[in-house]
């Protein structure tokens, strides 16, 4: 399938965001830190941008919305706003883990990356990622690890790895060297999401599900 016009949202934390990609070029993006219900300002910042793009809802050739760890009310408002979308133009949609769009939104930066979400108590998901600069390979599954647990398997890929998603908060309360993705790629963001939905494979709008993962006590 050739997609030439993928919008994308992610409603997976604080942040609510959209972007607009054609033909592999990001043509904007909308990002608020908010703590207004994201189903109040999701679907008029989704039409605002892409009227100031100068397309239309019927014009996206994909739907894409974070998946998955996250905030379960965000998550549910997200994936219910691109099924109705995808449902409503007879078009497909992907569901991306909300830590692979975090690598994803930091792929300019090549070296190991650290997608890192705060979970409860000491816990946070977690998922190891590796750029080259333009592209992001995936080195491990989305987990719910120990803040502790995270920081022994940085310190095992040595100098270099770079921490993004607001778990780091967490980390450096147990390992005070961890480097920050910058304060602009630090949370999650419909970027990333856009730049991972062209290297995912589409499924119909009845197809795509939250993907939660259970923070409970371990260890």
């Amino acid at each position: 399938m050739s997609v030439l016009l993928i919008l994308a949202v992610d409603t997976s934390g604080k942040t609510a965001s959209c972007a607009v990609m054609q033909d592999g070029l990001l043509l904007g993006s909308r990002m608020i830190y908010t703590a207004r219900a994201h189903s109040q300002i999701l679907l008029p910042m989704v039409k605002s941008l892409l009227a100031d793009t100068g397309h239309t809802v019927q014009a996206v050739d994909l739907f894409a919305a974070a998946n998955g760890p996250g905030s379960y009310t965000g998550l549910r408002i997200g994936i219910a706003a691109v099924q109705a979308l995808g449902f409503a133009g007879g078009k497909q949609c992907a569901g991306i883990s909300s830590l692979e769009g975090l690598a994803w939104n930091n792929c300019g930066h090549a070296g190991i990356l650290c997608a890192c979400l705060k979970a409860r108590l000491d816990l946070c998901y977690c998922a190891f990622f590796e750029s080259d600069g333009e592209t992001v390979t995936r080195l491990t599954d989305d987990k719910v690890l120990h803040a502790a647990d995270i920081a022994g398997q940085i310190e095992a890929y040595g100098s270099g790895v770079t921490v993004a998603g607001d778990g780091i908060e967490t980390l450096r309360e147990v390992c005070a060297d961890i480097r920050s993705a910058p304060a602009h790629l630090l949370h999650q963001s419909a970027c990333g999401i856009v730049l991972a939905a062209m290297h995912t494979t589409p499924v119909q709008p009845d197809q795509l599900g939250v993907s939660y993962l259970q923070a409970v006590k371990i260890g």
